[in-house]
């Protein structure tokens, strides 16, 4: 038992203090931002007490950084914009209505017709397209032959 201390009888035990992790670090010196950003410390003072935070070693060194000041406004998180998945649910909703709007007849099945119309003869053209790209090459594509000679190359002589 020799270096070992004991604590005496009837006397608690104190715990060694807590480290400080990194996490805790990174809150305290946010808190510290939030606080000089609403003008409750001066960017200096903000500053050192930043730079004490990141060398505090102990959780307990922390709290005294963050002691004077009131607690940190919450601030209402922003909603995120509507994913794909909600876009489409919408745009579906949109066409059972349309559909349902012309199956009662009136100027709304015309309107419905003629989109119908319209959408199919711009698949068909991009379809053709792609279909004329895959099969002749695309666009740009001077592989073919050349009947007027104008691409600088005689067919028996080589290049003019």
């Amino acid at each position: 038992m020799a270096g070992r201390t004991t604590a005496p009888q009837g006397a608690q035990a104190v715990p060694p203090p807590l480290r400080a992790s990194d996490d805790d670090r990174l809150a305290t010196v946010h808190r510290l931002q939030d606080a000089v950003s609403r003008g409750l410390l001066t960017p200096d003072e903000g500053s050192d007490r930043m730079a004490a935070a990141f060398a505090a070693v102990h959780v307990r060194d922390l709290v005294p950084l963050t002691a004077d000041l009131p607690p940190a406004v919450a601030v209402p998180p922003v909603p995120a914009p509507p994913g794909w998945r909600q876009l489409g649910a919408s745009a579906w909703q949109q066409l059972r209505a349309s559909v349902a709007a012309a199956r009662h007849g009136g100027p709304a099945a015309w309107r419905l017709a003629l989109a119908v119309i319209v959408a199919l003869v711009l698949l068909l053209t991009v379809l053709s397209l792609i279909a004329h790209g895959l099969v002749d090459g695309g666009p740009g594509d001077f592989r073919g032959p050349d009947p007027g000679g104008l691409d600088g190359v005689d067919g028996d002589r080589g290049p003019r």
